[in-house]
């Protein structure tokens, strides 16, 4: 009898003996530099190999990855699912995305592929965007299996391999042809971050991303008369461009409140002065290219005909997306400019957080830091997670760091890194919550 109890025992014995964690703390950081290592890049988003990788660390605990490849030359997606108690609950999503945008080698003082560890720091494309917070997901994940840890309701994991343009061909892809894979009640993804300088001066704060600005992008294009630039004229198209593009930034900040911001606002007091905390109380525009002249390489002594350049405009949530459009064209009201839109948002709203899972996060959050506020938060980019509310999921962004605010703003740039230290300490929070109740 003894020995059928011990038996039976055996499974909440193991989850109470918890992780090994140094153990785990140094394979995830291999894997990361793996992971960072493998270039995919998008376009044109071939993430067959970085799919292999992953695939490979769930095989090891027993969990069968499954692969889809939504267009030729290896965009390759990838579930895992770890079955809960409850069966007829829609999962908990852990989504992530193998595709990072392009380097300039000649800018990196490391090796943008390297994945070389320097003072503390793991640097590399990808790195904070988004490959550490995938393996703090699928490590929880493979500890939660090992330890023989079940979860409330079935976690799924999905790793795309086309966030980093339009999603078409990774989320957008997977939630077109396999929904019923997914279907999620809860999505965590990228997004808030814990900071002592990005959000409020002084203050630790862990921002929970509940809200994703809306994506327009629009393409301005002027038409006037080429000729010689010996001779200048009036209907100069790169003149004509530059006074559109002008007016079309003079917009006036929006009079609509936004409930998230305003929640900011009185759990933190003043915003940081950064370009984070700014982006995030309005509407932005930024020109992001310029195209026009005649030739290859363009011949300087032309006045070209056309002038191209795109804006990127960010929307809160709650804000029109056309009557924005339109306010822009009204401003600029020259007959010669034509507008093409290269993205068509569509707003959902941002999630709720009187949820089970947000006091998990929360609860994880404060083992690890007892003084941190965590703040929902609306924040300046765009993610997977969007696509998912707009199905009626709850989703949060979540990557279980501290860094400051000029690390955060190495995203996509020629120096992107993350502290090691934080890695490993997010490594804890994301098993917490997975082990949290939801």
């Amino acid at each position: 009898m003894r020995l059928i109890i011990s038996v039976l025992l055996l499974p909440s014995l193991i989850a109470a003996a918890g992780p090994d964690w140094p153990k785990v703390e140094q394979h995830a950081v291999d894997v990361l530099q793996e992971y960072v290592r493998i270039r995919s890049i998008n376009p044109p988003a071939n993430t067959s190999e970085t799919a292999k990788l992953l695939a490979r660390e769930f095989a090891a605990v027993g969990l069968t990855a499954k692969l889809y490849e939504s267009a030729p030359n290896g965009r390759t997606n990838l579930i895992v699912r770890l079955p809960g108690k409850d069966r007829t609950l829609r999962p908990l999503l852990l989504l992530n995305h193998m595709d990072v945008v392009p380097v300039d080698p000649s800018r990196w003082k490391q090796d943008p592929f390297g994945a070389q560890i320097e003072n503390g720091m793991l640097w590399g494309r990808g790195s904070l965007d988004m490959k550490s917070t995938a393996i703090q997901q699928l490590t929880a994940m493979i500890q939660l299996k090992q330890l023989g840890v079940v979860p409330p309701r079935d976690i799924v994991f999905l790793s795309n391999c086309d966030e980093e343009s339009d999603g078409s061909m990774g989320a957008g892809w997977m939630i077109e042809h396999h929904w019923d894979e997914l279907n999620p009640e809860f999505v965590l993804d990228e997004g808030g971050i814990g900071s002592r300088d990005l959000y409020s001066p002084g203050k630790l704060v862990f921002g929970v991303s509940v809200g994703d600005k809306q994506v327009l992008w629009i393409k301005l294009r002027a038409t006037g008369t080429s000729g010689h630039a010996s001779q200048p004229i009036a209907d100069n198209a790169n003149d004509i461009l530059f006074r559109a593009i002008a007016k079309a930034k003079e917009f006036p900040k929006s009079d609509k409140p936004n409930l998230v911001v305003e929640q900011m606002r009185r759990q933190l007091g003043d915003f940081a002065p950064n370009k984070f905390m700014n982006a995030v109380q309005q509407n932005t525009i930024s020109l992001t290219t310029l195209r026009s002249g005649v030739g290859d390489p363009p011949k300087v002594n032309v006045i070209p005909s056309i002038a191209e350049a795109t804006l990127d405009c960010r929307l809160l949530p709650g804000q029109s997306a056309e009557e924005f459009l339109s306010d822009i064209k009204a401003r600029i009201n020259d007959p010669h400019i034509t507008y093409e839109l290269l993205s068509h948002p569509d707003d959902p709203g941002p999630s709720r957080t009187d949820t089970s899972l947000f006091h998990a996060i929360e609860t994880a959050i404060h083992k690890q830091h007892p003084e941190a506020l965590v703040v929902p938060v609306i924040i300046p980019y765009g993610t997977d997670t969007q696509k998912f509310r707009k199905r009626g999921a709850v989703g949060y962004g979540v990557m279980p760091m501290i860094v400051d605010a000029a690390t955060l703003a190495t995203m996509h740039s020629d120096s992107e890194h993350i502290p090691l230290a934080e890695f490993r300490t997010g490594l804890h929070i994301y098993f917490d919550i997975l082990t949290g109740t939801w």
